[in-house]
């Protein structure tokens, strides 16, 4: 599931991070204003030593909910649909609203596929990779309402089922259904939700899965981000660090734990390192060497806490690598690219829509 849930995080998270930018290739600022929707198919290429080769497409929309809104970033919809090597697909539909003069911004995901995966499990010289199956349903719901000037609050509804089968009946066969209400907290001075050169992001999300709310265990998940952003070279290029906490208190079942990998920390696709909780500290330099192509250069680091193999607590685990960026609006500094990371006895080549963070 670690990869799936990667895979869905990095979804959402391209869904919340988008915003419009007004530089242009060939196109007029008026004929900018004029235009309501952009419309793009971007392919979807990535390898890891999980998955493997993973290809697809991801169709998405840009546009204006109210095109007299002059405030607002536009929002965004699209669809992904990805098939792997290891005989693994996914598919899902996300949304992002801004509306009401950025008053008010709205999430919707809808998401489902089957997975083939690996976990690592054992005790010490016994400890080795098992494989497993998920078959994974997702759908999401949320709204935030701004509480005052850059500060946002709001609530989520998360519903997730899944059917995991264990390599070799090493785990019983689980079917998991889980419901989570989650309280979240948006500081955001960004001054581009799309691209950001400079501002903060911090949030707070706070998932509650009570028994009252139709979860067989009690079970919380506190998430915890800051994003800084610095503009560099006369604002051509950007640098930006990132810190993230996720943290399980509770009973938490085997698809809710957090896997070091994903954007935070990159080069860690085996699915090893797993537990309830995982700290990671990272940072990005984005060079921008033309008017609609750049690299980047990330470095960061990782622990977890939790683990399924105790060994893995509080263990350093670095990670690091260089991508290369494509900005595939035209209106809009929007970026698609691939990344090569080393992590720990890891790595993985990511196809990325938007930055990492």
């Amino acid at each position: 599931m670690k990869n799936f849930s990667c895979l869905l995080i990095l979804l959402l998270y391209c869904s919340s991070t988008l915003s419009q930018q007004s530089e242009a290739d060939s196109l007029t600022t008026n004929q900018l204003e004029e235009k309501n929707m952009e419309f793009t198919v971007m392919p979807f290429v990535s390898y890891n030593n999980n998955l493997k080769f993973m290809l697809g497409a991801v169709p998405m929309v840009m546009y204006k909910l109210n095109p007299r809104d002059t405030i607002s970033p536009k929002s965004l919809s699209g669809v992904t649909a990805v098939y792997t090597t290891n005989n693994s697909y996914f598919v899902g539909f996300f949304n992002k609203f801004y509306f009401n003069e950025d008053k008010w911004r709205g999430t919707f995901f809808m998401a489902l596929g089957d997975i083939n995966s690996q976990f690592f499990g054992g005790e010490l010289e016994d400890a080795d990779f098992y494989n497993y199956a998920t078959n994974a349903k997702i759908f999401s719901i949320g709204v935030q309402r701004k509480l005052k000037s850059n500060l946002y609050g709001g609530l989520t509804y998360t519903y997730a089922n899944y059917n995991t089968i264990f390599e070799d009946g090493i785990v019983d066969e689980s079917n998991t259904v889980t419901n989570g209400l989650e309280l979240n907290t948006l500081f955001d001075t960004r001054d581009n939700v799309y691209y950001p050169t400079s501002g903060n992001m911090i949030r707070a999300r706070w998932i509650n899965y009570g028994e009252w709310f139709g979860n067989e265990v009690e079970a919380n998940k506190i998430n915890t981000s800051f994003n800084k952003y610095f503009s560099v070279r006369n604002n051509k290029d950007v640098f930006a660090a990132r810190f993230s906490g996720v943290f399980g208190l509770g009973d938490i079942a085997f698809e809710q734990q957090t896997t070091v990998g994903g954007k935070d920390i990159r080069g860690y696709s085996e699915g090893k390192y797993r537990g309830n909780t995982v700290v990671a500290l990272q940072a990005e330099y984005r060079l921008n060497f033309a008017e609609r192509m750049g690299v980047v250069g990330f470095l960061g680091a990782a622990t977890l806490y939790g683990a399924d193999n105790e060994a893995f607590d509080g263990k350093l685990l670095p990670g690091g690598g260089v991508g290369f960026r494509y900005r595939a609006f035209k209106a809009f500094k929007f970026n698609i690219g691939v990344d090569a990371a080393l992590g720990k006895d890891d790595w993985g080549i990511n196809f990325r829509i938007g930055e990492a963070f």
